[in-house]
């Protein structure tokens, strides 16, 4: 893969992070592609053929935000990982199904809720900041904790 393409779409990106104060996404796709290596390497590999062959090429030359595109990389993780539904939580609390193409909110937490109940929650995408709402909704259905009363 070209370095030179990588830097330019990993500078795209750190741009508009820094211009929208979010958060940067890529440390859980990472902790993701590590789990999905170990257990789907045929997933993995397609995975990384995304990354080189569409991502990488597509934020460099400007044709897609850089936010979105990797939005929409973390959701092939995750669902690669396991299937369920992608939703977006506002600042309230409320979820909403995710759709992929119908806007980024920057304010919303996206997560991937597998069908597999026993699983917790992926993250796609975390506000810069999360609100009251999110943190609770992000400690049950990601971190797995709960308050006993």
């Amino acid at each position: 893969m070209n370095s030179d393409l990588t830097d330019k779409a990993d500078q795209l990106l750190v741009s508009a992070l820094r211009a929208v104060s979010a958060r940067d996404p890529r440390e859980f796709y990472r902790d993701q592609l590590r789990e999905l290596k170990e257990l789907n390497p045929e997933d993995y590999e397609d995975a990384v053929s995304y990354y080189r062959g569409t991502l990488i090429p597509t934020v460099a030359s400007g044709e897609v935000e850089p936010l979105v595109a990797w939005t929409k990389y973390g959701r092939r993780l995750a669902v690669a990982l396991a299937p369920g539904g992608t939703v977006q939580i506002d600042e309230t609390g409320r979820a909403s199904p995710y759709v992929e193409d119908g806007g980024l909110d920057l304010s919303a937490m996206i997560l991937h809720i597998p069908t597999d109940t026993k699983l917790k929650a992926r993250v796609v995408a975390l506000p810069a900041t999360l609100s009251s709402a999110q943190k609770a909704t992000y400690q049950v259905l990601v971190a797995g904790k709960q308050k006993s009363t």
